[in-house]
């Protein structure tokens, strides 16, 4: 279905029951790339899986910035009256997630996974890569990477809701920077998850699904009793 903003268009489904939960992608992508955790979510959450502008079936937009998506996302909230929000985001997501989050008390639980704070905070073959395919395509998704986000640790200041601060091992975005992004965020738990990549765990994926139930019904829940988990916490 589709959401008027006062600057966008957008595209969403939604599904389940329960608290509510905004998914929202990486750079390129649209919201199928949650369709397998979304089965295993809608039974604890009403999942809204949203095409960030330019992506998907929301509008295109002639110029992309973060700050503008990030108000998007502030919008929908508010236009659906969505309150005591979980909030994740995966990539681009996540840096919209982390802006929103600053921006709005609607999201009280964040989750954000290979998120960085500027273009410099993702591994240098990526961002030459990112360079030449811009060169050849012109495509502003790719200008968007190669000259934002520009986030201040004032701004991760800001965010007073429960995040969980997520990246793979063998991630894109720098790990230096997942530590620096948790460290700044005063309600805030990071993990580095071995063996994986920067979507591994969430593309078409359901073990996102069970991250992100494990963190919200928190320690010393059935979901978390006798629980063996791999990941490096930080």
């Amino acid at each position: 279905m589709f959401i008027n903003l006062s600057s966008a268009q957008l595209y969403y489904e939604k599904e389940g029951s329960g608290r509510p939960l905004v998914l929202v992608h990486g750079n390129g992508e649209d919201h199928t790339i949650f369709n397998e955790a979304v089965q295993v979510l809608k039974n604890r959450f009403t999942c809204y899986s949203v095409d960030s502008r330019g992506h998907g079936e929301s509008a295109a937009a002639d110029v992309l910035h973060y700050e503008d998506m990030a108000a998007d996302m502030t919008e929908f909230l508010e236009k659906l009256d969505l309150r005591d929000t979980v909030f994740y985001g995966f990539s681009d997501g996540g840096i919209i997630g982390l802006l929103a989050a600053a921006q709005t008390d609607r999201i009280t639980s964040l989750i954000v996974s290979g998120a960085n704070l500027t273009p410099q905070g993702v591994r240098l073959p990526l961002r030459i890569m990112i360079r030449m395919m811009y060169l050849l395509k012109k495509d502003d998704r790719l200008r968007l990477m190669l000259e934002e986000p520009q986030i201040t640790k004032e701004t991760l200041h800001k965010i007073g809701a429960e995040t969980l601060v997520l990246a793979g091992e063998k991630d894109l975005v720098l790990q230096k920077e997942t530590m620096y992004i948790g460290a700044h965020i005063c309600r805030s738990k990071t993990m580095i998850l071995p063996g994986e990549g920067h979507g591994s765990y969430i593309v078409h994926q359901t073990k996102i699904a069970q991250i992100i139930n494990d963190f919200i019904a928190g320690p010393g829940s059935p979901d978390e009793l006798g629980k063996e988990q791999n990941e490096i916490q930080i």
